[in-house]
Order: C-alpha cells, then structure tokens, then sequence
C-alpha cells in the first residue's frame, strides 16, 4: 500500500470506526423506552378494566398479559413471561416486580404505574437481587469481558493457525476453564450470581465459545477479513446491542431484537435466567448460543479442506503474473 494511501486509511477509516462505535453505543442508551414491554395486569376484570385503560394510553409501550390473581401474576413473573405485573385488590392497586430481571425495567415499572395511579403503589419484590450484588452491577459488567474473552479466544485460534481438531479442542478447552473461573469469581467469591454452579459456569463458558466461534468460524472462511467482521459482530454490536445493563425491550428497534440474536445479548439472558430464575426463559438464548457455537466449531473443524480450497484460487494471480 502507498504512503498517500496509508495516510487516507488513517484519517478516513479511524473516524469513520470511531463514529459506528459511539453510535453503537450511545444511540441505544439515549432512546431507552418501553416497547411492548411484558406487563401483568391482575385481578377481577371489572377491577383491572381502568388499569388497562391506561396502561393503553402509551400505545405500543406495555404488552398486557391478563392474570386472575396475584398468585397467577407473580408465576409469570418467575417463569419469565412478564417483567411485573399490576394486581388489583380490595386494599388497592399493588405493583410486583422483579429486579433481577433487570433493576432498570423495575424502575420503569414503578415510574409507569405511579403516574398512571397518581400517586407511587406498593411494590413487592418478587424476585430480588442477591443482597451481596442489589444493583446487578455483576451481571451488567459481565457483558464486555465474556464478549472480550470470546474474541480473543477466536483471534488467537486463528493467528496461531490451529484448524481441525486442535482448533475446535482449543476454543471449547478455553472457553469451558473461562466458564468456570467466571463462575467461581461472580457465585463463589462475590456472591452476585444465586443459581445452580455448574448451570452458570455451562453459561458463561458457552457465551464464550458462541464468540470464538463467531470469530474463529468466519475466520476459517474469509480469514484475516473474516475474523475483523467476527469481532465487528461481537464487540462493536453485540457488546452495545445485548440489552444487559436494561432490557431488550426498552432498547429501539430493531436493535433490541437483533442483540438477542448476537452471542452477548443471548448471553446475558441466559446467564439471568439460570442465576436468577431457575431456568426459565433459557430456551431461546441457549438455541441462539448453540446455534453460533456449532457453526463456528464446524468451521473450524473444516479449515484445513477451506484453506487448500484457497490456496490454488491465491496461486492463480501470480501464475498468470508469471506467464505474462
């Protein structure tokens, strides 16, 4: 490459990643707001018809699900269906809701019902934060270093030209001790994490590997090319796009629906739900992650056919070059 050209790579391509970067990151934020949000509305239809009706009036901000008692709306809430639920009773209105499902959307929550009743309800906690980590900031911090962890894990699979059965054994092998130092950090010592051990490091350690593979599969195909688009994927998208820190749905779309789609948001939901809600609500994370795991493995178990398939494509140019 020439000098001049060098020189326009800097002072056009540096900005113009620094300018998809904030965007990524500062425009999702910025927009935060419900969008068909998840909500319950509980009790005897003549009590609930009012709190509908203006819960209708942000059309497009709540998803109203109807329960028949509060027993049947804090079920819900524990099986992941909804983020709260409002439950009319005799005493008045009460709010539940779960702030291990995100403390954000609680507080959207609080905020939304207050309004709408005109003065701040009673809220119960349904499913609550551990009381070593009440604020999340565990889980909210996790995103960025399993999306770390998981491109360098591809990166070095594919700079120290490990293919076939050495690169997929490298990439689970890592990926597997990550989960379980992850694990042993946030449940053991910091006591962040409330769920079953060994479901959360299964967790974090395939959130991992659904990034190398990410990385080290594109790279298998396209590669040097293909490991800078794996890592755009998981860093510069996934990181921003995952919905972690509040909700996919208080993120704009289509922004929130395509972070579920990428291994840190389908990660981070997936470590929620087997932390904090017995399960429930992993299956769609845990298919996104298997989905993006099996893909890469494959590729990498095929790199050695896909780079001789390269080479003689490579070899083509210069042959020609030579004849000539």
């Amino acid at each position: 490459m020439s000098s001049t050209r060098s020189v326009l790579a800097v002072v056009v391509l540096v900005p113009a990643l620094v300018a998809l970067a904030l965007w990524a990151f500062v425009w999702p934020n910025a927009r935060l707001a419900p969008r068909d949000l998840p909500l319950g509305v509980a009790g005897r239809a003549q009590a609930t018809a009012p709190l509908k009706a203006q819960l209708a009036e942000r059309e497009g901000a709540f998803e109203v699900h109807e329960y028949a008692d509060a027993d049947a709306a804090r079920t819900a809430i524990e099986e992941r269906e909804v983020y709260g639920a409002v439950v009319a009773s005799p005493g008045g209105p009460e709010l539940l809701v779960a702030t291990a499902a995100g403390p954000s959307v609680a507080q959207v929550l609080t905020e939304a019902a207050g309004e709408r009743a005109g003065r701040p309800l009673p809220i119960r906690d349904v499913v609550p934060l551990p009381s070593a980590d009440p604020r999340g900031s565990a889980l909210n911090s996790s995103v960025l270093p399993l999306a770390l962890a998981g491109l360098l894990v591809g990166g070095l699979v594919t700079l120290l030209g490990l293919r076939g059965g050495r690169g997929v054994l490298a990439a689970v092998g890592a990926a597997a001790a990550i989960g379980l130092v992850a694990a042993a950090l946030a449940d053991s010592w910091l006591g962040a994490l409330a769920g079953d051990w060994w479901a959360e490091a299964g967790a974090l350690g395939l959130t991992v590997l659904a990034g190398a593979g990410a990385v080290g599969g594109l790279a298998a195909v396209l590669g040097r090319a293909g490991m800078g688009a794996g890592s755009l994927l998981v860093m510069l998208l996934g990181n921003p796009f995952s919905g972690v820190t509040s909700a996919p749905e208080l993120l704009p779309e289509p922004v929130g629906t395509l972070g579920q789609w990428l291994p840190p948001g389908a990660g981070g939901s997936l470590v929620r739900s087997v932390a904090y809600f017995d399960g429930n609500g992993a299956a769609g994370p845990l298919a996104v992650l298997a989905g993006w795991s099996a893909a890469g493995l494959a590729l990498l178990a095929l790199g050695p056919l896909l780079a001789r398939r390269r080479a003689p494509e490579a070899a083509r140019p210069a042959a020609a070059g030579v004849a000539v």
